[in-house]
């Protein structure tokens, strides 16, 4: 007997897996308001050198608009420049409305004015992250991503070895910690170690509620579970909008979004332990024990006499025969070496292309809330569309077709002119929109690809080469000082390979799932009656051994 077959028995999407699922909504929803918390935090505002504490050396009782004209530049549209002052004041500016432009100028050497009607605070005022050290703003978003990177490696492993629930808690107490401790960071690089190890413990969090829900619930319902995870995720992902509108102090929005994990931490005493795990660990006691607890919060009986320590026991055999695979099996046989290295460039693609328009949300002519809130509001029909169209047209042509439709929407604004800024918003809208339903579908499609023997490492190396791809996302964006338009070309053309890669996988709808790595290099038929005679073999011969 399967451990499938025991979920069947005690029903496999009951009121006991809706109640894990809303557990873990909390914490689910705090990680995208960390995720994408430097679009706020990091803000750079309107800015320009400080001349108030400079000696003029002229004219006396000049006032504030006299002072700036005779010390900082202005620019083609008016501005005070940012990050130059004139080499000596020009009081021949006060007479007449002479050209500027020509006229030596210098860094600003006061530090700068910066303009506090939208933030209170930001990264970028409290060290003067501004001009030359403008990119410091965007390189703690990529140590953040570094962070999360290393804690998808380091809790994939610590989830196998002690378990889901008491990782999950380290995660918890982790994120909390470290998150608090950073928004009272005193220097720029204490805080992007904090905030390294706030985006470690993150990771554990990310990792553990979906292994725990998925391990919980039966083959039929992982797909429904898939949605809720991503509406979580999407909820939060508008109220960090909410929170930034709210809460103007940098400091005080990391306080605010990392405090809900406070209820997290009260309500992980009410989350069970994966009995999946526990068999595959020898613990069938304890398996035995949620199972039974389960089975009673469901049907409101308890588990039935062939479902004991007996049949428990075999499973936990059959579990740890599972567990003789590791990440070197990805690469040990040739159709398996060809899948690792096309779901790694896919999910590169998928998670480099969603976070680079994630993270670039200024120059539609929408106010920096509006534009994350519907970028974030975009996610909902999206993820509901595309779970649509997943049963109609496949896996492969869902995957290609929207991140070729990302890349092309992202080419659409590259030539669009910035006047037209409410074109370039619908364009940019749908652009993410897209970007988001081809992560929704990567998440199912490289489930259905790997075969069960492997398949957890799989994930974990498809989700460390997604972190690769979050972590030079922020990179990617510094390149606008080189050219305007070279991050938006390279997102663009990331999207457009990845979708091509993606029309060289397998099609997986309607196919059984793959069990063994023999399953892959093998040719399997693409033929729905095949699955459904096995399916109904199984079903006989699960009625038979039940009879006996």
């Amino acid at each position: 007997m399967k451990f499938e077959n025991i979920l069947e028995e005690i029903d496999g999407f009951g009121p006991f897996q809706i109640a894990i699922t809303v557990l873990l909504c909390t914490p689910r929803i705090v990680l995208p308001c960390h995720f994408l918390l430097n679009n706020f935090i990091a803000a750079v505002p309107p800015h320009r050198c400080d001349v108030s504490a400079l000696e003029d050396g002229g004219p006396t009782n000049l006032t504030q608009e006299q002072r700036l004209t005779v010390y900082v530049p202005v620019r083609e549209d008016g501005e005070p420049e940012p990050c130059e002052m004139f080499a000596e004041p020009q009081f021949q500016l006060l007479a007449n409305s002479s050209n500027s432009a020509n006229l030596p100028t210098i860094h600003c050497q006061s530090g700068w004015v910066y303009d506090n009607s939208t933030f209170t605070s930001t990264l970028a005022t409290e060290w003067d992250l501004v001009c030359d050290r403008k990119s410091l703003t965007k390189t703690t978003s990529s140590v953040f991503f570094f962070g999360v990177m290393v804690g998808a490696i380091a809790f994939g492993y610590l989830c196998d070895k002690y378990g889901r629930k008491n990782t999950l808690l380290a995660s918890y107490i982790m994120a909390i910690v470290f998150g608090f401790c950073s928004a009272f960071a005193n220097s720029y690089v204490l805080f992007a170690v904090l905030r390294f190890l706030t985006g470690f413990g993150l990771t554990g969090i990310s990792i553990n509620s979906v292994v725990l829900t998925i391990e919980w619930v039966d083959t039929s319902h992982r797909s429904f579970i898939g949605v809720i995870g991503g509406l979580a995720w999407s909820v939060g992902n508008m109220l960090l909008a909410g929170f930034a509108f709210l809460v103007n102090d940098w400091r005080t929005l990391i306080m605010t979004v990392t405090a809900p994990l406070g209820f997290a931490v009260l309500t992980w005493w009410w989350i069970p332990e994966s009995a999946r795990w526990l068999l595959a660990n020898g613990k069938v006691e304890r398996a035995q024990f949620y199972l039974e607890k389960c089975a009673k919060f469901n049907k409101g009986q308890k588990l039935s006499s062939k479902l004991k320590a007996e049949t428990l026991s075999n499973i936990e055999i059959m579990e740890k025969q599972d567990k003789n695979y590791t990440y070197l099996h990805l690469i040990k046989t040739p159709k398996m070496r060809r899948l690792t290295v096309l779901t790694g460039i896919l999910w590169y693609g998928v998670a480099s292309t969603y976070y680079g328009i994630s993270l670039n949300i200024s120059g539609f002519g929408l106010n920096l809330y509006l534009t994350h809130f519907i970028y974030a509001a975009i996610e909902v029909p999206a993820k509901l569309m595309i779970y649509c169209f997943l049963n109609i047209i496949g896996r492969r042509k869902c995957q290609a077709g929207t991140l070729l439709l990302t890349g092309i929407c992202i080419a659409v604004n590259i030539f669009l002119p910035k006047g037209l800024w409410h074109v370039r918003a619908v364009v940019a809208i749908l652009g993410k929109g897209l970007s988001e339903a081809a992560f929704t579908t990567v998440f199912l499609y490289t489930t259905e690809l790997y075969p069960t023997v492997i398949r957890q490492n799989g994930l974990g190396y498809t989700s460390f080469m997604s972190r690769l791809g979050v972590s030079v996302a922020p990179l990617i964006l510094m390149l606008e000082d080189v050219w305007t338009v070279l991050p938006q070309i390279i997102i663009c053309s990331v999207a457009i390979i990845s979708g091509l890669v993606s029309l060289l996988l397998p099609e997986t709808l309607n196919l059984r799932l793959p069990e063994t790595i023999d399953d892959i290099e093998k040719p399997r038929r693409n033929d729905i009656s095949c699955h459904s005679v096995e399916a109904s073999g199984v079903f006989l011969e699960s009625k038979n051994t039940a009879d006996t």
